[in-house]
C-alpha cells in the first residue's frame, strides 16, 4: 500500500533535469566567456543558414547590381542613387552586409565539411594503427610525422594545386570548393590520427576488449563499437579547435587566389578584394569581413578552450 502511494516528488529525476545538473552543463554556466563565444557562433551560424532571408540584396545577381552604387560608404546615402547600404559597398555596387552573409555561408560549409572529411580519416588510421600495431602503424604514423615537418598552409596549396591541375578545365570553377574541402582535410587529419592512436593504445589493453575477442568479435567491430566510443572525448575537443583553423586555412587559400572562385567568394575572398581598396579609402570592404572572420575563429577557439577543460577529468 505504501508502494502506491508513494509521493511523486520522490520520482528520479527526468533525462533533461539530470543533464542541466550535470558538470558539463554546470562548467559551461558558468564560464561567461564560453557562453559570449556559442552565442557568437550561433548568431553567425544562424546567419549564413537564413542569408536568402536575412540579405537585402543577392550580391551575386548581375540583374540586381547597380555599377552606380560602387563605393557607397557604410551609412551614407549614395551621390547617384540616394540608396543606402548599412555596411556600404564594394566595387561592383555589391552589398558588403549581403556578401558577408553569403561568404558565411561558403567558410563555414567549407570548414565543417574538410574538420568532418579530417576526422574520418584521421580517425580510422588511428584505430587502425593502435589495433594492428606492426608495419601498418610504423608506416601510418612516419607518414604522419612527415607531413607533420611542413606547414599544413603549404600542404593544402600542394594539394589544391595537383586536384585542380588534373581537373578539366571546365569542371575547375564548380569543383573547387570540394577540391578546397579536401586539401584542407589531407592536411589535417594528422592531428586526429595521433590523439585517437595515443587513447586506443590504452584502450586496447583493457578488460573489455579482450572479452570482445575472446567471444569471437572480428577487428572492426572491437574498433568501431567498443572502442571508438571511449576515444571521442578527445575527438570532440580536436575537431572544435580544429575548425577555427580550417576557416583560417580556407580565407587564407582564398585571400592567395587559390580558394574559392569569384563567382562563390568566401570571406577570404571578400578580404582579398577590400585589401586592393584599403589605401584607396574605401576601408569598409576589408574591414567588416575581416571583422566578421575574426568574431567566428576566436569564438570557436574560446569554445574549443572551454571544452577541453570541460572535458578534462584531472580539472574537474
Amino acid at each position: 500500500m505504501s508502494d502506491m502511494t508513494k509521493d511523486p516528488a520522490t520520482k528520479p529525476p527526468s533525462r533533461l533535469a539530470t543533464f542541466w545538473d550535470s558538470d558539463f552543463v554546470w562548467s559551461f554556466r558558468h564560464s561567461p566567456v564560453a557562453m559570449i563565444a556559442l552565442l557568437v557562433v550561433a548568431i553567425l551560424l544562424l546567419a549564413a543558414l537564413f542569408a536568402p532571408l536575412i540579405a537585402p540584396h543577392d550580391p551575386f545577381n548581375p540583374a540586381t547590381l547597380n555599377l552606380m552604387n560602387g563605393f557607397t560608404a557604410p551609412g551614407v546615402p549614395n551621390a547617384f542613387t540616394q540608396e543606402t547600404f548599412l555596411l556600404g559597398t564594394d566595387d561592383q555596387g555589391r552589398d558588403v552586409f549581403s556578401t558577408i552573409l553569403y561568404g558565411l555561408r561558403i567558410s563555414l560549409f567549407v570548414g565543417i565539411s574538410a574538420v568532418l572529411l579530417a576526422m574520418i580519416i584521421g580517425v580510422v588510421l588511428g584505430l587502425v594503427a593502435a589495433y594492428v600495431g606492426g608495419w601498418t602503424e610504423t608506416i601510418i604514423m612516419r607518414v604522419a610525422d612527415v607531413q607533420l615537418t611542413f606547414p599544413a598552409i603549404l600542404v593544402a596549396m600542394l594539394i589544391f594545386g595537383i586536384a585542380k591541375g588534373i581537373t578539366p578545365p571546365e569542371y575547375r570553377n564548380e569543383m573547387a570548393i570540394w577540391v578546397l574541402i579536401v586539401a584542407i582535410a589531407l592536411s589535417d587529419w594528422v592531428q586526429f590520427a595521433r590523439v585517437v592512436r595515443g587513447a586506443a593504445l590504452v584502450e586496447k589493453n583493457k578488460e573489455y576488449v579482450q572479452a570482445a575477442r575472446l567471444i569471437g568479435r572480428g577487428p572492426i567491430p572491437i574498433m568501431f563499437r567498443h572502442m571508438l566510443p571511449n576515444v571521442l572525448s578527445p575527438v570532440l575537443v580536436i575537431s572544435t579547435i580544429s575548425l577555427a583553423l580550417a576557416i583560417i586555412a580556407e580565407a587564407t587559400l582564398s585571400f592567395l587566389g587559390v580558394g574559392a572562385p569569384p563567382t562563390q567568394p568566401s570571406l577570404g575572398t571578400l578580404i582579398r578584394i577590400g585589401q586592393g581598396y584599403l589605401f584607396s579609402g574605401e576601408w569598409w570592404i576589408l574591414l567588416f569581413p575581416s571583422i566578421t572572420l575574426l568574431a567566428l575563429a576566436l569564438s570557436i577557439n574560446l569554445l574549443g578552450d572551454w571544452l577541453r577543460d570541460a572535458l578534462n577529468p584531472k580539472l574537474r
